[in-house]
């Protein structure tokens, strides 16, 4: 039995992308859009890169598009925005590994009051947010116009 079979939700779109040595290894996607070399944080600056920037970009697409959304169901003109996911991997005393978000949405052609209630609803709304809910500390900063 699948995941998805299990939640009984129905299937748009699936991605699949196979990685062979771990975080210093590459990663190919099935469709080969997606080919490149992994490397570990503490290796940076050798090429590649690491699994909390994959994360980072796939957060920040799909939250600015869950913005978009809730924006047009709420009939609000945003305007234009960029979306900044921060990850952090982190570690506690035990040496137990966790990650962090902070993301940053900035959209100057939106007053400030209109974008805090859309980034609410956009929480609510955004895949990535709703599968980490309660499992991964995000922090969620709008800058808009004041």
């Amino acid at each position: 039995m699948s995941a998805v079979s299990e939640s009984g939700a129905k299937v748009l779109y699936t991605a699949s992308v196979d990685v062979t040595g771990g975080r210093g290894g590459r990663a190919t996607s099935s469709t080969g859009s997606l080919e490149l070399d992994l490397t570990r944080p503490a290796q940076r600056g050798t090429g590649g890169t690491d699994p909390e920037e994959l994360f980072a970009a796939g957060y920040a697409a799909c939250f600015d598009s869950a913005l978009q959304v809730v924006s047009r169901r709420e009939k609000v003109t945003v305007g234009p925005t960029t979306t900044t996911a921060a990850v952090s991997l982190c570690t506690d005393e035990d040496d137990v590994y966790s990650i962090a978000v902070e993301l940053t949405v900035t959209a100057p052609e939106c007053d400030q009051d209109t974008l805090d209630e859309l980034l609410e609803l956009t929480d609510q709304t955004c895949p990535y947010s709703r599968a980490i809910r309660g499992n991964v500390p995000v922090v969620i900063t709008g800058l808009g116009r004041r």
